[in-house]
């Protein structure tokens, strides 16, 4: 607990927080900005990548651990802040069960369901080594923004 609380957690937080915002994404976590730590960091408010994502208040993910509560699973577009500029059709499941600890070292322990829990299963993919396009099933739908805007945008409901 001394550890999450302690000014180095503490300022990676923020600085994690500040990289977020600074670059529309919808969650960072720690190994994307080089730190060997099992944080993320999520939020989603107005966010010019996702208009149509519904909001996620800003939440601090620290040794997260997720379960999948159904077999159930979704493809939605995702992009990445790792991989610039790309986006792809991901699975994911629609319903996972979160447990973690806060910023200020709090349990959390929640059910989170259909974007929320793509952005969760996203960002703790990073904590794993694992970028979405490890996830992908088929190749063939990873492509440059611009093609993807070009293309896909309209074609199919955008879910990233």
């Amino acid at each position: 607990m001394k550890q999450i609380t302690s000014p180095d957690t503490q300022r990676l937080i923020d600085d994690m927080v500040e990289t977020m915002r600074e670059y529309n994404g919808a969650g960072l976590a720690a190994p994307q900005v080089h730190t060997l730590q099992q944080i993320c960091v999520i939020e989603v408010n107005g966010n010019p990548r996702y208009p149509d994502a519904p909001s996620i208040p800003l939440t601090v993910l620290i040794n997260p651990v997720v379960t999948p509560l159904t077999s159930e699973m979704d493809d939605g577009w995702e992009g990445c802040l790792s991989v610039p500029d790309m986006r792809g059709v991901v699975p994911r499941y629609t319903a996972v069960r979160l447990e973690a600890y806060g910023r200020d070292g709090e349990r959390i322990d929640t059910v989170a369901k259909e974007f929320f829990a793509r952005v969760i299963q996203h960002e703790t993919d990073h904590l794993h080594g694992i970028v979405y396009v490890d996830r992908m099933r088929d190749l063939s739908t990873l492509t440059h923004l611009a093609e993807w805007n070009k293309h896909w945008l309209g074609n199919e409901e955008q879910d990233d």
